[in-house]
């Protein structure tokens, strides 16, 4: 990949940038002579190209893609197709010198997953949402409190004011289908509240007792992870909590406090690396260097690709778990 030493500053101007995608293909080649002037690091000296073929919205996907096979090809440089899954699986490793097996807790708008990281490239899902992913829940219901996004600050920051035992809130298949998760039953609670949240404090209130609600079925669904995990790997007791919805605070607490009791080791990105980036991007890009995991110039963008390939597909309310 890129040299070890520049890999991330390099990528986190380029692999995957929200800011290329917005700016579209014109940008590109700009941020990219940026990236490289800024790092310090010639074209030439680039050992390989990586970019995120998935999973995620085709169009965006297909920006960074295409430029990358584009410029690997006029290097004569490999090229390396990152699931984007993987680079939140490994962004620990950024700051931590993490081991091989262990347990993934995955967070984010898109995707809540719990899974088994045995090596590079090996993965086996425990549990997933069969609805909506928990970071998607948490900007549905800051946008039904007309709070803005993202919606995860906003929500963490009232509910810091708030009451969190004034409302009950449900807390979908908590007690059934292992470590499988629900939130839509939650996001539509707070729709049928929304009538009634007339002030501040009632808005409050509100984030409050949704925030503790989704920390209870963490919680729970976290150390029925952990026993799931430990029936395969009774020796390596670590769980990796990634994705944007790891930069929670409350979460942080509720699952750190988890691991004490379960003597599990705990490992989180740093905050700047919890969100979509391209380092995540750069060092599994990296990692898939070192052993010559290279892809074709043909590789496509895969809107689902899934981390365990042999997982089903679960979604929609008549999913039995």
């Amino acid at each position: 990949f890129f040299k070890q030493k520049t890999a991330y500053e390099i990528a986190s101007c380029l692999v995957g940038s929200e800011m290329c995608i917005r700016d579209s293909l014109d940008k590109i080649d700009i941020m990219t002579k940026k990236a490289l002037k800024i790092s310090k690091v010639k074209l030439k000296d680039i050992d390989a190209v990586a970019a995120t073929a998935g999973p995620g919205l085709i169009v965006c996907l297909s920006v960074g893609l295409n430029f990358a096979k584009a410029l690997s090809l006029s290097l004569k440089k490999p090229f390396i197709a990152v699931n984007h899954l993987e680079g939140h699986a490994l962004s620990p490793k950024l700051n931590f010198n993490i081991k091989y097996p262990y347990l993934l807790f995955l967070i984010s708008g898109g995707h809540t997953q719990y899974l088994t990281v045995k090596k590079l490239g090996d993965y086996k899902r425990l549990g997933t949402t069969i609805d909506d992913a928990l970071g998607e829940a948490f900007d549905k219901t800051a946008k039904l409190l007309n709070l803005g996004y993202p919606g995860g600050p906003k929500i963490e920051e009232l509910a810091s004011n708030g009451d969190e035992n004034r409302f009950v809130l449900p807390k979908p298949i908590l007690n059934r289908g292992g470590c499988n998760l629900s939130f839509a039953g939650l996001k539509t609670a707070i729709l049928r509240l929304k009538e009634f949240i007339k002030t501040e404090k009632d808005k409050n209130d509100l984030a409050a007792s949704f925030q503790k609600t989704v920390l209870d079925i963490l919680n729970k669904k976290t150390k029925k992870a952990i026993e799931q995990y430990l029936e395969l790997y009774p020796k390596n007791r670590t769980l990796v909590v990634a994705g944007g919805v790891a930069a929670n605070k409350q979460i942080r607490i509720i699952l750190k406090k988890l691991c004490q009791d379960e003597k599990f080791k705990i490992y989180f990105p740093d905050l700047k690396l919890c969100t979509d980036n391209a380092a995540m991007i750069a060092l599994a890009g990296l990692e898939r260097y070192k052993k010559k995991k290279f892809d074709k110039h043909n590789f496509e963008a895969n809107p689902r690709w899934q981390l365990d390939n042999k997982a089903k597909f679960l979604k929609g309310a008549g999913v039995k778990i």
